[in-house]
């Protein structure tokens, strides 16, 4: 009876102190009217540390991630057995069903040249497609990485690392609460996610395979054509300065410059599928004058990037000045620098 018990207590043991993870996607837990405690009660992945997603966890990346403090970003979606996202056009997001979940995992290495080397996760975000819309819930993880928990007024986090250019840097690193979710992730009167457009995942993605017809193949995604148009990739030299901006743009700023973002009132659209010039900033002014203009007097002037709203408010780490005014603490130095040479190499007016 010893030898037993004895043996019993030998299992037993090595899963004192850790968190218990749901053997797979918990779908009550996923639709429930709040938030669950820690990211493992969703049991999205097999570890408490999320290294090991769950079957139907799958992972995935945009042909141009936002900028966000140089962070790594790693993105997986789980789509609910037996259901399918629809396919609604290269410029919008996917119709995902009930029960979708979209995670996003911010992580930093000591020297992002680097970046999978001694690299930590710092927070994970997730948007829910629940039966009334979407929610956005900010989980924060702990020292030792062993468990994020929901944190809906969002962290500050003292960070210092290596950029990729080789300067060191220190940041207060910003995990924003529940309401500045809702800031960027505005349509209209709801929220809806940002990223998951055909156009932005049309590419071959982590798992090594093309991401429309991997979606198609798995059944999570319906009534895709053979061949989506992706957006220009903004790292991809070889191709014009003109596309190249503008899918910057697109990614980083239409998420509230849009006609239902939360800066609609700007008149300054700046989506990849605008053609209206004005909208877009040439010659525009803007609505509200201020030293968010600094000495500018247009959004865009072609040939004269100094002389050019954009590029001030982009080329600055200032809390009222700086654009995007959430979601960096850094200047995105190479960011700047394709804006910079895109209006530079515009034609002017003789």
């Amino acid at each position: 009876m010893r030898v037993a018990l004895a043996a019993c207590l030998v299992l037993l043991l090595p899963a004192c102190g850790q968190q218990q993870v749901p053997a797979g996607p918990d779908i009550e837990a996923i639709l429930a009217a709040g938030p669950a405690e820690t990211l493992a009660d969703y049991g999205l992945f097999t570890d408490p540390s999320a290294r090991e997603p769950s079957e139907g966890v799958i992972s995935y990346d945009l042909i141009n991630p936002l900028f966000s403090d140089h962070a790594s970003k790693h993105r997986l979606i789980y789509v609910p057995e037996g259901q399918a996202a629809g396919y609604r056009g290269g410029e919008e997001v996917l119709d995902f069903p009930v029960g979708t979940v979209l995670i996003k995992t911010f992580a930093f290495a000591p020297d992002m040249r680097s970046p999978d080397e001694g690299e930590r996760y710092r927070e994970t975000r997730l948007l829910i497609r629940k039966e009334d819309g979407w929610a956005a819930y900010p989980y924060v993880w702990n020292e030792d990485e062993t468990e994020a928990r929901y944190a809906p007024a969002g962290a500050w986090l003292d960070l210092a690392f290596t950029d990729p250019s080789g300067a060191p840097v220190e940041i207060d690193y910003r995990v924003p609460n529940q309401n500045q979710c809702k800031t960027c992730h505005q349509l209209g009167d709801a929220i809806a996610p940002i990223g998951p457009k055909a156009r932005n995942l049309a590419h071959e993605g982590p798992l090594g395979v093309g991401q429309i017809e991997d979606w198609t193949m798995r059944g999570m995604l319906t009534g895709a054509p053979d061949s989506v148009e992706a957006v220009a990739d903004v790292h991809d030299v070889s191709l014009p300065l003109d596309p190249r901006a503008r899918a910057y743009l697109d990614i980083n700023c239409a998420h509230c410059h849009r006609a239902e973002g939360s800066a609609s009132n700007s008149g300054l659209w700046l989506g990849w599928e605008e053609q209206e010039a004005v909208r877009i900033g040439f010659g525009k002014h803007p609505t509200a004058a201020g030293r968010g203009s600094g000495s500018g007097t247009v959004v865009i002037e072609p040939g004269a990037p100094d002389a050019s709203i954009l590029v001030y408010r982009m080329d600055s780490a200032e809390a009222g000045v700086a654009m995007p005014e959430l979601g960096r603490a850094l200047i995105d130095d190479a960011g700047v620098e394709l804006v910079r040479a895109w209006i530079e190499d515009m034609p002017t007016e003789n």
